[in-house]
């Protein structure tokens, strides 16, 4: 029977102009899902609802089995990681490892030390001389020094290098071989769920349009280039998302729905919300 880290139903938040939810999404625990979809679309407020930063206004939140995600006990076992570092630029590693240990009930300062020279991070230097890069590193170090059992992460990845890119995936592969260990991680960069994410979850205006295993999603989807002619033979239903251009059409199709004599490319995480967003219109 699967275990969920998180489990959202029913869930509404409303504001003035844009409502998030209902939202049903469940979190399977031990994998790494990759929240994806455009600016604006509600990734960030389910995880402020998801840490107990906003309020719901409907619906039911668990987060590791837990009905409360303000517990102090649930906020202990949870890694959170935005894309900014709320520490005070002043303040050097020391004082940063002081006042986790004071914060975090399960903290190990041995595990800090251990990222902090993996990652050269150095010591004696104020976090305000600290490029972005080295800021997430020590992001990561935090979140992944107190035990938690799920880690939140909110655009993590975005301004970072290639080479600091791959560093902090590499982690979360290693720390996602703990059966009981989840990842739920936001990003616009999706070439980097594409080489981790175990499932795909994509909101658009408020709402889950699908959660399903990554692997899964790439073969239920296929792309094609055909002339206008060929696209207008293709079925309604069969087709996701549309680009024209002055050579034809190019779809982004149901597998199942089309014949199989159509040769299909495998999308990109990428090319599958670009579609969907697209529409059948574009």
């Amino acid at each position: 029977m699967t275990s969920y880290s998180i489990e959202m139903t029913g869930l509404i938040k409303k504001f003035d102009s844009f409502q998030l939810g209902p939202l049903d999404l469940k979190v399977p625990r031990g994998s790494i899902v990759g929240y994806i979809g455009e600016n604006g679309a509600g990734k960030t407020t389910t995880i402020k609802l998801l840490l107990g930063l906003l309020h719901k206004d409907q619906g039911d939140l668990k987060i590791l089995g837990e009905a409360n995600p303000k517990d102090v006990e649930i906020k202990d076992r949870i890694g959170v990681v935005f894309d900014d570092l709320p520490l005070p630029g002043e303040v050097n590693l020391g004082d940063v490892e002081k006042f986790c240990s004071r914060v975090y009930k399960n903290w190990d300062g041995e595990v800090f030390y251990r990222y902090i020279k993996n990652f050269q991070l150095l010591e004696d230097q104020a976090l305000k001389e600290y490029s972005r890069g080295m800021k997430m590193k020590l992001a990561m170090t935090i979140a992944l020094s107190h035990q938690a059992d799920l880690l939140v992460l909110d655009e993590a990845t975005s301004g970072l290098d290639p080479v600091a890119r791959e560093e902090i995936l590499d982690l979360l592969l290693d720390y996602i071989q703990d059966e009981n260990h989840t990842v739920l991680l936001s990003s616009h960069i999706l070439s980097d769920l594409d080489k981790i994410a175990d499932y795909i979850a994509f909101i658009h205006q408020g709402q889950v349009l699908f959660m399903e295993e990554k692997e899964e999603l790439k073969e239920k989807y296929g792309l094609c280039s055909l002339s206008k002619e060929e696209a207008r033979k293709i079925k309604e239903e069969a087709i996701v998302g549309r680009r024209v251009h002055a050579f034809g059409e190019d779809l982004l199709v149901q597998r199942d729905l089309v014949e199989k004599t159509l040769h299909l490319d495998k999308p990109t995480i990428e090319d599958i919300m670009v579609y969907f967003v697209r529409g059948k219109e574009a």
